[in-house]
């Protein structure tokens, strides 16, 4: 059996609806559309993963509400390793808003917890895993987590959602050092720098101990970064039109993952997993647009 690709976070319980416009402030739109379905950074990822070939193992944590419920029967229906902590309370929410021309809002509850403790963290069977990726929304658990790959020599890869570092990125200095690969959009860029540009995010996280950086460029691919240069890998000219970008970016981290273990080769990695992502925004809602290796037409 293959060697797992560990992907430890959040789960959500996500409501998408779909308007013709947004609404202004005060103001209602009646919807066109809605679904409802579990989501969130880690489980996003974990199922791109699997639907790339790979073994995916997902640790997150659920409420006990009828949310959480939905999510644990959902979860255990992605064709995942889903071992999720059951923690008493809410559920983590999310409410998307999307409009006919792509434009998005979105608002996220935090239920009882976003991350698994500290004590899962620290008891988690590590041994044969390839491949750890989080987003760190609890700073001393994720801090465990690290520190554990880092001595068990097991590659990590972080997504660096701007909210997980409101007080700037230095709040994540313990989880970036040693980190294989930082996943970095350009908000998440922005927010780093601390200024309407992206420009020199990629040197911050060098200087944190990051080994590489995946930009994401929405429309315009993605590209590898490292201290000895770039590559820069386009959207295929065969993506469908966007209907929805929700997931994209967690489709694109899960791809690389699974392809990263399987081949070594970041760029064939980062071309099957822009590929992947691109074709994500097909189709309305997070992973349920997410397609196979088969359905992408991709041979290594």
């Amino acid at each position: 059996m293959s060697e797992p690709v560990l992907f430890v976070g959040d789960s959500v319980y996500d409501t998408t609806v779909r308007v013709a416009r947004l609404p202004g402030a005060d103001e209602k739109v009646v919807g066109v559309e809605a679904i409802d379905a579990i989501g969130g950074v880690a489980t996003n990822a974990a199922v791109a993963c699997a639907r790339a070939g790979s073994r995916a193992r997902l640790v997150s944590v659920l409420g006990t509400d009828p949310a959480g419920r939905a999510c644990a029967e959902q979860g255990a229906e992605l064709g995942l390793e889903f071992l999720p902590e059951i923690v008493p309370g809410p559920a983590n929410r999310a409410v998307i808003s999307l409009a006919a021309d792509g434009e998005k809002q979105l608002v996220l509850v935090p239920g009882a917890r976003m991350y698994p403790t500290v004590e899962t963290c620290r008891d988690l069977d590590l041994d044969g895993v390839a491949w750890v990726h989080t987003a760190v929304y609890d700073v001393e658990a994720a801090a465990v987590l690290s520190r554990r790959c880092a001595d068990a020599g097991i590659p990590f890869s972080i997504d660096l959602e701007p909210a997980t570092f409101p007080g700037g990125i230095g709040d994540l200095a313990p989880h970036l050092s040693g980190a294989a690969v930082a996943f970095c959009n350009s908000r998440a860029a922005e927010a780093i720098t601390g200024a309407d540009s992206a420009a020199g995010a990629e040197e911050v996280l060098f200087g944190m101990g990051v080994a590489a950086v995946v930009r994401t460029e929405g429309s315009g691919g993605a590209s590898w970064c490292t201290r000895e240069g770039t590559t820069t890998v386009p959207n295929p000219g065969d993506a469908p039109p966007v209907v929805d970008t929700t997931g994209a970016g967690d489709c694109l981290a899960g791809s690389f993952a699974a392809l990263s273990v399987e081949t070594g080769d970041p760029l064939t990695a980062l071309r099957y997993a822009v590929r992947a992502a691109s074709h994500s925004c097909s189709r309305l809602g997070g992973h349920r647009s997410f397609l196979t290796r088969e359905e992408l037409a991709w041979i290594c």
